[in-house]
């Protein structure tokens, strides 16, 4: 099988913005808010976590091509209960940067839930209410 060949296919700019959330408790949100987290600021680290996440998409998913990136635009709300994260890939390439995108939100939430599960955590050592959800592709664009 291997990677689709796209040898023939023209380097277009393109474009795609994945997005995603994370629940957390609202006293986990408010101690990232007043910046009181140990480990540091977590929406931070996330972006740096996203942007060099993305950049490495060929290394973890194995028929994706590499990609040379132009943008990463790592952006986050946050909400009494959650915080949704958005990354925003842009490229001039033979194929899509969807998986790029789809993957820079993926290690967003992930690295904030690194970063907080001390917090999260129930006396059983549990994660009965955070979870990563909503991850989906928003906006995927190609041509001029």
């Amino acid at each position: 099988m291997g990677m689709i060949d796209i040898t023939e296919k023209p380097v277009i700019k393109r474009l795609a913005e994945a997005a995603g959330k994370i629940i957390l408790s609202p006293g986990t949100v408010l101690k990232i808010k007043k910046g009181q987290i140990k480990k540091g600021d977590p929406l931070l680290v996330a972006e740096i976590a996203a942007m060099n996440t993305t950049k490495q998409t060929h290394l973890l998913i194995p028929h994706c091509h590499q990609i040379s990136l132009d943008t990463v635009k790592v952006s986050f709300d946050i909400f009494d209960e959650s915080i949704e994260a958005r990354c925003l890939v842009r490229a001039q390439a033979r194929t899509g940067v969807e998986m790029e995108a789809l993957v820079g939100v993926s290690m967003a939430l992930n690295t904030v839930w690194d970063m907080v599960k001390y917090l999260e955590k129930d006396d059983k050592g549990q994660y009965p209410k955070t979870r990563i959800t909503d991850i989906r592709v928003i906006k995927k664009e190609k041509g001029n």
